[in-house]
């Protein structure tokens, strides 16, 4: 069981975002604190949450959760508490210029044991092209602050594909990168996005395969394995690995979304609407072809694998074809995807059948 809560609030929108975010909402973050804590009962009762089915992982994610502070975040993580498996991943993302040292403290005290930051490039030129908010500096020493507090498990997330773009740029973004004490990197072609700034200018995204190639294997070089097409580490986050698994999710926050069974589950996406009524929301249901789908489409993207049983005799006669042509690999009843770039067309081709 995972669980997964929405901070919608934010300290400057980046060009590129499309997430369920807002810069000029801060005044209701108490109010909307106070609404997870309403929601989180409901949702605990309707995924059967118990001492036998507790929850393995938490994501807090956003949105910007380090513009939060600590102490309203404590309500919820003491009710949240006696429901978490001992050794729960307890993760966390945060921008660099608001993960104070203080915030990081205040975090780390509540049980946070891995922290994400949005760093995006350690470029200050192609920082200011994303519309970040912080510089190369606040991220390097955001990082550091957090290894020497103590979180066990920090990852970065880096863009590529941008605009400028060029070999001895992303060099130098992965050479910072592997002189911090990180344990884990997420990678992310830029994407145009439909209601963001970037919108308008479709050519800042100029993703370049033969680079995307080399960026990957750089990466790797550094004992980094990839693990899904946009993650790669020494450590690999139990709360990824647990979506791309199909394991069911509380989704808690406005903009957030559950799973469970045959229904996703979607709360209010306004934030005065979800503080309105924590509990409003709408059910989605799934149908048997919708979740084979997403099988297909998550296990050939990530190390998960797609189990040959889901597959029916022409599909698992096509996976086979692309194990012959060595584009998958059949291992223990699970076939698996050996080049993730090629991971939506090689989910059409065996689901096509």
């Amino acid at each position: 069981m995972l669980l997964y809560i929405h901070i919608p609030f934010c300290d400057s929108k980046c060009s590129y975002c499309a997430f369920n975010s807002y810069v000029d909402k801060f005044s209701l973050r108490k109010d909307y604190m106070d609404a997870l804590l309403m929601q989180l009962p409901h949702e605990l009762e309707r995924f059967g949450v118990s001492p036998g089915n507790r929850i393995e992982t938490v994501f807090i994610g956003g949105g910007t959760p380090s513009t939060v502070e600590p102490s309203l975040y404590r309500p919820l993580f003491e009710a949240v508490a006696p429901f978490l498996a001992g050794d729960a991943e307890i993760t966390s993302e945060a921008n660099p210029n608001s993960a104070t040292h203080e915030w990081l403290e205040g975090m780390y005290a509540l049980g946070v044991n891995r922290l994400s930051f949005g760093v995006q490039s350690f470029d200050d030129a192609k920082l200011r092209t994303l519309g970040r908010a912080h510089n190369t500096a606040h991220a390097v020493q955001a990082i550091r602050n957090a290894a020497d507090i103590g979180f066990k498990h920090l990852s970065i997330d880096l863009i590529y594909g941008v605009e400028g773009d060029t070999q001895e740029l992303l060099e130098r973004d992965i050479d910072t990168a592997f002189s911090l004490p990180i344990d884990h990197i997420s990678l992310y072609a830029l994407t145009i996005e439909e209601a963001t700034a970037f919108e308008k200018t479709p050519e800042k995204a100029q993703e370049r395969l033969e680079l995307t190639h080399w960026l990957f294997n750089r990466i790797a070089e550094q004992g980094f394995e990839q693990y899904e097409i946009s993650n790669f580490g020494k450590y690999r986050s139990r709360h990824n690995l647990g979506y791309w698994e199909h394991k069911p999710y509380i989704g808690l926050g406005c903009g957030a979304v559950g799973f469970l069974n045959t229904q996703r589950f979607y709360p209010s996406n306004s934030v005065e609407g979800y503080v309105a009524d924590p509990l409003f929301g709408h059910a989605e249901a799934l149908s048997d072809s919708d979740l084979l789908g997403e099988k297909l489409f998550l296990g050939f993207r990530s190390c998960v694998g797609v189990d040959e049983t889901i597959l029916n005799a022409r599909q698992k006669e096509q996976a086979d074809l692309l194990c012959t042509a060595e584009l998958l690999v059949y291992r223990n009843g699970r076939y698996f995807n050996t080049d993730f770039l090629l991971a939506d067309e090689i989910a059409l081709r065996v689901e096509g059948f």
